[in-house]
């Protein structure tokens, strides 16, 4: 008996979900809208954590010698960097290296290198690169090189510049900058669920009013509550799971097409520099789709459903 029910349900359902193409293809229009906020929220997470990853991954401390500095001073103070339990390795770069990079990276710009033979002198200074195990180390490793100050046999400090500071203010900035983005997304997200909520209610109103002869014979014929609002939630559940695959299928083309979205817009050096986000949202798209799928779905049905039942129950007090 229940079951049987349950399928006259739901086949009533299915029926009015076609019989109503207009105001069914109004519905799933605006809760595809709140559905793509959403999943453009998703994705912007995903963009701004890659983003964040990349950008900790690629930050050290580079330290910057005085030209008199003593090599020999420099490589004790290596040693007892690397003796550091935040550390995780130390690269060290002599002037005469960071000459030779220098030349072999300008060596077709003559005005560059005519500039340098001037000089007369080698400009560059020695510099030691630190890599700390963990992003959030780089503090108290900056702070133990400002402390320490290590000077030469005369007492002249040999440390010139440390950089942490100017990688410090990138990251701070995403850190900001990535929550608000996401607060945004959350706000615009809600706006269409509300939005969708209403298109959805004032469906609900103009089915009912259409079809309330039918629901007068219903209840005449002895149809109990559950038989007469069901179909209009039924038809709300496909609202939801309609809008869902559309909107998978856009999220899938926008992730497929980011790649060459991003060539043709930032130009194949600049992406080739910012190679993580060639793939992000394609790799994060096929990584995550079962998670994507459920959250997508699960919303779309939430949506549907529930404002179909919500708007089922006031527009039908039978």
């Amino acid at each position: 008996m229940i079951l049987t029910t349950f399928k006259r349900i739901t086949r009533t359902g299915f029926v009015s979900f076609w019989r109503n193409g207009f105001l069914s293809f109004a519905a799933i229009v605006v809760i595809t809208l709140s559905l793509l906020t959403l999943g453009g929220l998703i994705f912007a997470g995903a963009f701004g954590r890659s983003l964040l990853e990349q950008v900790k991954s690629q930050v050290d401390i580079n330290v910057y010698f005085a030209l008199a500095a003593p090599e020999a001073d420099i490589l004790t103070l290596q040693q007892e960097v690397n003796s550091l339990a935040e550390v995780s390795t130390t690269t060290y770069i002599s002037r005469e290296q960071t000459m030779s990079d220098f030349q072999a990276k300008w060596k077709d710009n003559t005005l560059i290198m005519q500039g340098l033979q001037e000089l007369g002198a080698n400009p560059f200074p020695a510099s030691l690169n630190i890599k700390a195990k963990d992003p959030g180390q780089y503090g108290g490793i900056a702070r133990y090189l400002e402390n320490k100050n290590p000077t030469d046999s005369s007492g002249t400090p040999i440390i010139d510049k440390i950089n942490y500071e100017e990688n410090k203010l990138v990251i701070d900035r995403l850190n900001r900058i990535i929550p608000t983005v996401e607060q945004t997304g959350t706000i615009l997200a809600i706006v269409f669920a509300l939005v969708a909520a209403i298109v959805i209610f004032n469906t609900i109103r103009l089915i009912t009013y259409t079809v309330r002869d039918e629901l007068a014979v219903m209840k005449l014929v002895g149809a109990s509550n559950v038989y007469v609002r069901g179909p209009l939630v039924v038809a709300g559940i496909m609202y939801g799971v309609v809008s869902a695959l559309i909107t998978l299928v856009i999220l899938a083309a926008a992730a497929y097409w980011s790649d060459a979205l991003i060539l043709r817009v930032a130009g194949v050096d600049v992406a080739q520099n910012f190679s993580f986000a060639i793939n992000v949202f394609s790799r994060y798209f096929s990584t995550n789709f079962t998670e994507l799928f459920s959250v997508i779905m699960g919303a779309g049905i939430i949506l549907g459903g529930l404002s179909s039942y919500i708007a089922a129950r006031r527009y039908l007090r039978v």
